[in-house]
């Protein structure tokens, strides 16, 4: 329990900056916020999958961490947001490195999941360009958090916002790490069915666990040889660490959430399927 307990600290630790650093600019523009910087947003938002796919490269989930807060402030575009979790690596790279996989394969692996994510990111905003959907502005969320920010100021609101989204995720993340350590490695293998056509199926659902632990153990077994690649890339498709547990807690269109939540989904079956009947 004490290694548990542990863990889910040394997680929660690590997203803390990127939350600060989310709410400190959510607040930022919120105060700042005028037409000029308003078109060049808007503008930029056009190429959003494109370079949100590249920036979801990087290890952590630290960036989807930050994405999810833009969009719940209406900055990015659903599209973008989509690009952001399909590319996100999380643990998968630091892991690769240190078990001395080829910097081919390496390279192979997160430029598949980055054009990937930049075609769906496309295909999604191609999509919902011509629907509005509402979405939670900054105003909405410094009402349910119950803040003045306007009289607190940037910095101190920054700090009681990022206080209040940790808590939350140390508490989930406390019972998702107790569940994955009481179910175990080998059992999970098994339940991600190891050449089987099904195998990317449960490679997608395990992946959406909001935890880092989801994308260590993909990984890890892959490198073990317990799972495909088609299932690999399915479960790293799916797995944004946390920022899919925070875009439940501070956006709040359910329906909205589900959609984004199904589309990362399909996604990531139907790649792992079409991955493993090529025999990539």
């Amino acid at each position: 329990m004490i290694h548990i307990i542990e863990h889910s600290i040394k997680d929660t630790i690590v997203i803390i900056p990127f939350l600060f650093i989310a709410f400190l600019l959510m607040e930022y523009i919120e105060h700042k916020f005028n037409k000029k910087t308003k078109n060049i947003i808007e503008k930029s938002g056009k190429l959003g999958p494109l370079f949100g796919s590249l920036l979801g490269m990087f290890p952590q989930c630290g960036f989807s961490v930050l994405a999810t807060n833009f969009y719940a402030a209406n900055i990015l575009s659903i599209g973008t947001l989509v690009a952001i979790y399909l590319s996100t690596s999380d643990e998968m790279l630091p892991i690769m490195i240190s078990k001395g996989l080829s910097a081919e394969d390496i390279i192979t692996i997160l430029v598949l999941k980055v054009c990937i994510a930049i075609i769906v990111g496309f295909i999604v905003d191609a999509i919902y360009q011509k629907t509005k959907i509402s979405k939670t502005d900054i105003k909405q969320i410094c009402k349910e958090e119950q803040c003045d920010c306007h009289h607190e100021g940037i910095i101190k609101s920054s700090i009681k916002h990022t206080c209040n989204i940790t808590l939350f995720i140390f508490m989930t993340t406390l019972v998702l790490t107790f569940l994955i350590e009481t179910i175990g490695e080998d059992n999970l293998s098994k339940l991600l069915l190891k050449d089987s056509f099904f195998g990317p199926f449960v490679a997608s659902l395990f992946g959406l666990i909001p935890n880092c632990a989801s994308s260590v153990i993909i990984t890890e077994l892959f490198l073990s040889n317990a799972i495909s690649f088609g299932s690999m890339i399915a479960g790293l498709l799916t797995g944004s660490g946390i920022a899919i547990l925070l875009l439940f807690k501070i956006n709040k269109d359910k329906k909205e959430n589900l959609t984004i939540l199904s589309i990362i989904y399909f996604v990531g079956v139907f790649s792992g399927i079409v991955i493993d009947l090529l025999g990539i």
